[in-house]
């Protein structure tokens, strides 16, 4: 089969004229995804299935954070885990020079921009920011698997999230606390009758940036199989994980980036609707 390839001839504004993507991703952090798809002259409907919210306790992230001095690495997985984190460090009396003692890992560009704008030095940066690639990195800079034996890991992040990185971990010896700093839910006002509404309005591509993102999609419409809800519809994903959360529940993913960040997606979903 012979590979089609983007025509370069065009402008990139004019890439996504005339297509509707529809973005999934929270309201709060849409607005990178929806001025990168804009370049491209698309029309974007912001139509969110996840909402990041607080916890209704605190105890075992503020308990995490009084004894700071025990951990060797600390591992941020997104900017919301960043965010959350030291919203809870502020309020419970303490300062980022407390990190100075401590590895940081950031998965991410902009987890690792965040911590930046914070003062906040980063160790690692892996390449690839799903959680094997995670494993790799930081058992390359700490000198191999063995070298993590014995090693005191923090890793704040959504009160649901994969557990392949804290296994591989403790697996490896390291002694790891996974604490909840945020969690993730559907919007309230969010509803199917909307959702549909935006799909059989000219939907062109929905883009899922976040397993969590395909799951809320599947409850709200009561359904494991999203291939009828979403038949027609290019489906975007960021990446591998992502990508086969949706395959798990029907879909068939046609737009994939090789970097898992917004900029990438966004430049895949143009350049798949210019071949």
């Amino acid at each position: 089969m012979t590979e089609l390839k983007p025509d370069h001839s065009i402008a990139p504004a004019q890439l996504l004229a005339g297509r509707t993507i529809v973005v999934t991703r929270a309201l709060a952090q849409a607005d990178e995804f929806v001025s990168e798809l804009e370049q491209y002259g698309a029309r974007v409907i912001v139509c969110p299935t996840i909402e990041i919210r607080k916890l209704e306790s605190y105890e075992r992230l503020d308990e995490a954070i009084e004894h700071l001095y025990g951990y060797d690495w600390l591992i941020f997985t997104s900017v919301n885990g960043v965010d959350h984190f030291f919203r809870r460090l502020e309020t419970t009396g303490h300062n980022v020079h407390e990190l100075d003692d401590l590895k940081v890992c950031a998965i991410g560009e902009a987890t690792a921009d965040k911590l930046s704008d914070l003062h906040v030095h980063v160790d690692v940066v892996p390449e690839e920011f799903k959680a094997e690639g995670v494993f790799t990195a930081l058992s390359r800079f700490v000198g191999g698997q063995e070298a993590l034996h014995g090693l005191n890991v923090l890793i704040p992040r959504a009160s649901v999230a994969r557990d392949y990185l804290p296994k591989a971990l403790e697996q490896a010896g390291a002694r790891v606390d996974v604490v909840p700093a945020y969690r993730t839910s559907l919007p309230e006002n969010l509803d199917r009758g909307r959702i549909t509404a935006m799909l059989s309005g000219g939907a062109d591509c929905i883009a899922f940036t976040s397993s969590s993102t395909v799951r809320n999609l599947a409850q709200l419409f009561d359904t494991e199989d999203l291939s009828g809800a979403l038949a027609g519809v290019a489906i975007a994903c960021i990446g591998d994980v992502t990508g086969n959360t949706a395959v798990e529940h029907g879909l068939q993913v046609s737009i994939q980036p090789q970097q898992f960040t917004i900029p990438a997606l966004a430049r895949a979903i143009a350049d798949h609707f210019n071949q």
